[in-house]
């Protein structure tokens, strides 16, 4: 009788602690949100209160009990479309659209989402992140622009431009500091996108150039038969100026003779015209 023997296999069962370790490390590593660079995050304990400090970039934070919020703070940006604001001139811009950016310093992040109303926030569903003071720093910029716009002529605010744009940014910063916000925000940009005044001052504007430039043709009509009146008055009361241009004359007449390119014929000074020798 043959009997088979089998050999001992060289693959030793997985260990259950190891599973039970692989495990854990997975589950916590899906359990963690890690804060970007540019962002800076808050953690929420199960009791939907804050806990602790702001988490900064780069840092992995376990999200199986309670949460993580995390909040963009650099180069945020305030976008005003479509606005009228009021000129100088009682006129309204047709349009009026202008950019401001702003920062938060991280280290304010919990103390603004802790103290301020949740209007004073937004929240970006794309990015799935609370954009803190957006909705804040909206109406301030809004304030701001129609504030500073209203310095200006409506056909002047373009021009002026930069003007507006250091002004806007002056209104905001002082806005801030007022209100305590000073060091928890700052503005770095602010851009004015797009100025057209009202259809009607344009058209208004086309008027008067037209007018100008009709009123400045006739005036240099006027010059000119003026001084065309005042030459030929100079002449007629300077007999020697006269005989100097007769002399002229003359002279150009004999110069051109003597070169050949004048064709002439001499007639008595009484010369009465051809007669017809033989009439019927």
């Amino acid at each position: 009788m043959i009997t088979k023997v089998h050999a001992p296999s060289s693959r030793s069962p997985r260990s259950p602690r190891l599973s039970l370790v692989v495990l854990a490390a997975a589950s916590l590593l899906a359990g963690c949100t890690r804060i970007e660079t540019g962002e800076v995050g808050l953690r929420v304990g199960v009791d939907k209160q804050i806990s602790g400090a702001e988490l900064l970039p780069g840092s992995f934070n376990q999200t199986l009990f309670g949460d993580v919020l995390t909040f963009p703070v650099r180069d945020i940006a305030v976008l005003l479309e479509n606005k009228q604001p009021l000129t100088s001139d009682n006129s309204t811009l047709k349009d009026f659209d202008m950019t401001l950016v702003y920062s938060i310093n991280p280290a304010a992040v919990s103390d603004l989402w802790t103290t301020k109303s949740r209007t004073f926030h937004a929240f970006s569903r794309d990015d799935r992140d609370w954009i803190l003071m957006h909705g804040y720093m909206t109406t301030v910029t809004n304030n701001a622009a129609y504030k500073a716009v209203r310095e200006y002529k409506a056909l002047a605010v373009a021009d002026n431009r930069q003007k507006i744009e250091a002004e806007i940014k002056r209104i905001v910063t002082e806005t801030l500091a007022s209100e305590g916000l000073g060091t928890a925000l700052s503005v770095s940009l602010v851009q004015v996108r797009t100025v057209m005044p009202a259809d009607d001052i344009i058209a208004s504007a086309n008027a008067v150039v037209t007018a100008q430039n009709a009123l400045r043709a006739k005036e240099i009509e006027v010059e000119t038969a003026k001084k065309e009146a005042e030459r030929i008055a100079a002449l007629n009361t300077n007999s020697k100026a006269i005989e100097y241009m007769n002399a002229q004359a003359q002279l150009k007449i004999a110069e051109g003779v003597a070169a050949g390119k004048v064709q002439t014929i001499v007639v008595p000074y009484d010369f009465k015209g051809i007669v017809n020798a033989n009439p019927r």
